[in-house]
């Protein structure tokens, strides 16, 4: 076959390919759209809340900021990861702020303990918060997903589970304004669990969810 012609065939219908954004680019786009969801959605608890009070609970702070950074790394993680080729170690960017999270909620448990002993450990049903993690992480999560599936995940199971665990992250951030004084016991087996829950579904069904055909080319 004639070279020529043959790469006549191969470019005659191509389309114009728009690139991705970077991975930094499309995480601020998806936080830029899931944060103003969440302050919209916790506002009414947010105006309950005394910022003076707030500000010097540091646990407090330290918690809701290593939150909002493992959402922020975990969404750049899934980002990346949905490009061919990615560095594997772009994988340990939420190691650190999920780990500043699960030892800050340690820490509160331990307090609660020496505190108010068993009583402080004590784990009760909270199905009242249900239906307002739902509410917050829904448009987060459709977001995350419409945004993943316009790459090229090759590995969907791992960036599904990122980009679940970005979303329940973001959905425990706007959470803690909703119950400030839970016991930390609570945040640990409600939050931090139900984050891991989602992070283990959403590996589960990364195939199933994000589906990426390549396109391929017709030799006539």
């Amino acid at each position: 076959m004639d070279t020529d012609k043959l790469i006549e065939r191969l470019v005659a219908d191509l389309k114009p390919v728009r690139p991705l954004w970077p991975p930094w680019a499309r995480t601020a786009l998806w936080m830029g759209v899931a944060l103003p969801y969440v302050t919209v959605v916790v506002w009414g608890k947010l105006t309950m809340i005394d910022p003076s009070h707030a500000a010097n609970d540091v646990r407090f702070m330290i918690e809701q900021a290593a939150t909002l950074a493992t959402a922020l790394m975990a969404a750049i993680a899934a980002f990346r990861s949905a490009v061919p080729g990615f560095d594997k170690r772009i994988l340990l960017l939420p190691i650190a702020p999920l780990g500043l999270w699960l030892a800050s909620v340690g820490h509160g448990c331990i307090q609660d303990w020496l505190r108010l002993g068993v009583d402080g450990l004590a784990i009760r049903p909270d199905w009242d918060c249900l239906p307002m993690a739902a509410i917050i992480g829904i448009i987060p999560a459709v977001a995350i997903i419409v945004m993943l599936r316009k790459a090229a995940p090759l590995h969907p199971r791992l960036t599904l589970a990122l980009a679940a665990l970005a979303v329940a992250s973001i959905a425990n951030f706007g959470l803690q304004f909703a119950h400030v004084r839970d016991a930390s016991i609570m945040v640990l087996v409600w939050h931090l669990g139900a984050a891991a829950v989602l992070a283990a579904l959403g590996g589960w069904l990364g195939k199933r969810v994000l589906r990426w055909q390549p396109n391929r080319l017709e030799l006539r």
